[in-house]
């Protein structure tokens, strides 16, 4: 007999159930409302422009600069005269990209308790305790992922601009495109951004919802770039009028435990600090100072990942002794559950990331379009009623004759790999899950929603 999960998706995955074939579109596209579970019959969700444009699909085209970004970017590389640019940007960006979380300090002893042990048991070495303790430190030297932080001058300020500024906005602007896609009556007058760097989440925001945007406020630890930040929304110079106004730069996140802000972003940031109690004590600070959404991004890698998910979990426990604002926070976006990742619990863990294209500041080396490959998470206050529950496809989705494959996280908190055909699923959904992407929500009714099947029906292979 099927377990209950499994005759939830029987119709995702075309596996015997009548109900679906009889009304194809009553039992495959739910309710446009968020948070209304009840099929949609009557009204024409999809509008006219039918299949194409669902509600699911959150896909952005390639993403742009906006003009005067782009050219005081390019100003102020230009003025600068910095040697071999193109060498030192494609060096950061490497490193950044196969940067590690530093190593906590539990983790170390552990692997020296390990190495002692190792050494000990080895008969073919009779060593003095000072010499066993000098090869533990050794191995654990060579072993171990050597952590730095960065600190940015000026000339590495100008270096992280040109190697990341384009991509940090595409990223984060496929995040502000889902809270206006799925919410547009949000209109957002205050953001903080923490390790605003450059200033990307600042142009972002303003590009996604202009004007409602009264107040931004940046923090950076870094003088340097928060120096370039402002020279950026000034055109390229230190005099002029910014590009966008009500803009606040410090290096110190606001004192107040009362002041909140409608977003509170983290882009790429949370990687940058030194220990998993500073990140823990920094996410909560954060959380306590969202009004409505808290969006996290980092680098579309495991550890990118595994970063988000324990800040996603230390907001959904809600530890706080004193909270200011009583009222639970619960997944925004990508997961479309508050369980636990299943990315992460598969036999083989894989990174839940996201992919967004852009075209890239066109600097002599940089005149291709790219792709920003990232891992993101949006919290919430509210309640997770509140949200779409649609299964999220988190894999290149595959089109083959007649037949589509997508990769899906659903609602109750497992993967699924679904082959959608019109013969089985009805043509609605079949073109709904060609018309979609990778990020993209797929419409249909979650399993409690469908009809029971019947046990004689045995799944097909």
């Amino acid at each position: 007999m099927a377990t209950a999960r499994g005759l939830g998706y029987l119709l995702i995955l075309g596996r015997g159930c009548l109900g679906l074939r009889v009304a194809p579109q009553s039992r495959t596209l739910a309710s446009l409302v968020p948070g209304v579970t009840q099929v949609d019959n009557k009204s024409d969700f999809l509008e006219k422009r039918r299949h194409r444009r669902h509600p699911g699909i959150l896909q952005l085209p390639h993403v742009r600069l906006p003009q005067a970004l782009a050219d005081a970017a390019q100003l102020l590389l230009l003025e600068s005269a910095m040697p071999d640019v193109e060498k030192q940007v494609q060096a950061l960006t490497n490193y950044l990209w196969s940067r590690h979380l530093p190593v906590e300090p539990e983790e170390l002893q552990r692997r020296a308790v390990q190495l002692e042990k190792k050494f000990l048991d080895n008969p073919d070495l009779s060593q003095t305790e000072e010499k066993l303790h000098e090869a533990v430190l050794h191995a654990l030297r060579k072993t171990t992922y050597h952590w730095q932080e960065l600190s940015y001058s000026e000339g590495l300020s100008l270096v992280y601009m040109a190697a990341r500024l384009d991509g940090g906005f595409a990223a984060v602007s496929r995040a502000f495109h889902e809270i206006r896609t799925r919410i547009p009556e949000f209109q957002p007058q205050t953001l903080m951004d923490f390790g605003s760097g450059t200033g990307s989440v600042t142009w972002a925001a303003h590009s996604t919802w202009g004007q409602s945007l009264r107040e931004y406020v940046c923090v950076d630890s870094s003088a340097a770039m928060l120096d370039l930040a402002e020279k950026l929304l000034k055109g390229g110079s230190e005099s002029g009028e910014p590009y966008v106004p009500g803009v606040f730069l410090r290096q110190f996140l606001p004192v107040s435990p009362k002041v909140q802000f409608d977003v509170v972003v983290s882009a790429f940031s949370l990687s940058e600090l030194p220990s998993k109690a500073t990140r823990t004590e920094v996410v909560q600070t954060l959380w306590r100072k969202t009004g409505h959404f808290l969006v996290l991004v980092e680098n579309g890698t495991k550890a990118g990942h595994c970063l988000l998910m324990d800040a996603r979990d230390l907001v959904l426990k809600g530890k706080e002794k004193l909270p200011l604002d009583p009222r639970p926070g619960f997944v925004f976006a990508p997961c479309p559950h508050e369980l636990p990742c299943p990315q992460l619990t598969a036999s083989k863990p894989l990174a839940c990331s996201f992919s967004q294209a852009y075209h890239p500041i066109p600097f002599s080396w940089n005149k291709k379009p790219k792709e920003e490959k990232f891992s993101m998470v949006i919290l919430a206050r509210g309640s997770p009623e509140e949200a779409n529950r649609w299964p999220r496809i988190t894999q290149p989705v595959l089109k083959r004759p007649r037949h589509v494959h997508c990769h899906l996280c659903c609602p109750d908190g497992h993967m699924q790999h679904a082959v959608i055909t019109a013969r089985r699923h009805g043509r609605d959904l079949y073109r709904c899950a060609r018309a979609s992407s990778w990020g993209d929500l797929l419409p249909v009714i979650t399993p409690s929603e469908f009809p029971p099947c019947s046990a004689q029906d045995p799944p097909e292979s």
